[in-house]
């Protein structure tokens, strides 16, 4: 296995987002893409990544690999990218060596780990409701509610969504109405509250993708999707706040 390339960014942001979640991972490497499903300790989030082979400049697969490692130790290796770095991923002696090569050449070594994880299923989930917008658009909501409180409420209606944070005295409430920057489907109105510390982390996949794509219902887990076409696609599933009636 010899896996090169040439914008590293694309491991190193996804693996900095996703390492805030899990801190362990085990890879499934095939001759299309590599990917990772997992849960994080918690149980209440689950993260989607698919890297595509053809977002390398070398992809030398010869059978599917199942690489399992410890994705802080790697966050840390691939921190030291710099700019004008290529990245190399080599699998030998039950190691991933990971080569830096740009004014010079540097060289890193991490142990494959075994993991006790049970194959994780990507929930079959269905949507009423689905919204497709700028990252820009649910960083600043989410922002704007980690100043009120703990939770936000996700409020679809036919034309817009709505936002909504309140805490013992405050209250943040974003508005975003469709336009050509926003698509709203959604026939009735559909409402649902989530963790705001989660969605912090999550929408971090801003940094891979200019828009996302948000699913929900209500008493039901959240979906958001981040895509690079051609590159890569990062996904959050998150369990719900259930509201006491």
């Amino acid at each position: 296995m010899k896996l090169t390339l040439a914008e590293p960014k694309y491991l190193k942001d996804s693996i900095s987002i996703i390492s805030d979640l899990v801190t362990e991972g085990s890879f499934q490497i095939t001759q299309d893409s590599i990917d990772l499903i997992a849960m994080d300790p918690a149980n209440v989030a689950m993260v989607m990544f698919k890297l595509l082979s053809s977002a390398f400049v070398e992809y030398d697969v010869k059978e599917k690999t199942e690489l399992a490692i410890n994705l802080n130790n790697l966050k840390q290796v691939l921190r030291r990218i710099k700019s004008n770095d290529v990245l190399t991923l080599e699998l030998g002696n039950n190691k991933l060596k990971v080569t830096l090569k740009g004014n010079t050449t540097r060289t890193f070594s991490l142990p494959i780990i075994e993991i006790d994880d049970k194959d994780q299923k990507v929930p079959d989930l269905k949507f009423p409701v689905t919204i497709t917008t700028s990252s820009e658009i649910l960083n600043d909501a989410i922002d704007d509610a980690d100043i009120v409180g703990e939770s936000v409420s996700f409020i679809a209606e036919p034309k817009k969504v709505t936002f909504l944070a309140e805490g013992d005295l405050n209250k943040a409430k974003v508005v975003v109405d469709q336009d050509e920057v926003t698509n709203i489907e959604a026939k009735d109105m559909v409402k649902a509250k989530y963790s705001v510390e989660y969605l912090k982390k999550m929408v971090n996949g801003s940094k891979l993708a200019e828009n996302v794509t948000i699913q929900f219902n209500k008493d039901y887990p959240l979906k958001i999707d981040y895509t690079a076409v051609d590159k890569l696609s990062l996904s959050f599933v998150l369990a719900p706040r259930v509201e006491n009636e």
